[in-house]
């Protein structure tokens, strides 16, 4: 079954408009990533690139979501069982699935860990990442039953990526020592659950 010619147009120009905006966010940072000036690079009319997407937050929201769901990917098909109970080793491996997804993909790092724009911890994609993470960490270990083991996982994951944002800030890239540091936190604060939990 064909998609109608109409459907097919509106997706050529969202990725138009996406992949132009990757453009601007890699050459030129992502405070250059308006409508007026995708619509100019794109050669797309102002009004249809308005019709998809009314404000440059939307525009990087459905990105984020884009890297968001790749990150989910790359998750699922790094994250094995690795048959150990021990909690920091649980973390290192989480840390470095994330670590190795951002450091190896440039428009994830410039949009997600940017400062001037960090997607929501409610969005969907977010609390879907957040689930991946806390599955493989289950099929490892059975931390005890928390409160709101959703919402622990979801600060768990926020406390990694807010690491690797600082990191890229300090050092305009992410290196060994966020990864060290990400590793510290987000294991402190697993710890912290357990031993509150026993």
């Amino acid at each position: 079954m064909h998609n109608p010619p109409k459907q097919n147009r509106s997706k050529l120009r969202i990725q138009k408009i996406i992949e132009t905006a990757e453009e601007i966010l890699l050459n030129e940072g992502i405070d250059r990533i308006t409508i007026a000036y995708i619509s100019e690079l794109s050669g797309l009319k102002r009004t249809s690139t308005y019709k998809f997407f009314p404000t440059p937050k939307s525009l990087k929201l459905e990105m984020s979501n884009i890297y968001i769901s790749e990150c989910i990917k790359d998750f699922k098909s790094n994250s094995k069982n690795i048959k150990t109970d021990n909690l920091s080793v649980i973390v290192l491996r989480c840390v470095g699935i994330l670590y190795d997804y951002f450091d190896n993909n440039l428009k994830a790092q410039k949009l997600i860990l940017s400062n001037e724009f960090s997607p929501s911890l409610e969005t969907d994609k977010f609390k879907e990442l957040s689930s991946v993470i806390q599955s493989f960490v289950d099929m490892n270990i059975k931390l005890p039953d928390m409160f709101n083991k959703d919402g622990v996982y979801r600060v768990f994951t926020q406390i990694i990526i807010s690491i690797f944002s600082l990191n890229l800030k300090e050092n305009d890239s992410i290196d060994e020592v966020g990864k060290i540091e990400a590793h510290r936190a987000g294991h402190a604060y697993l710890l912290d659950w357990v031993n509150q939990s026993s």
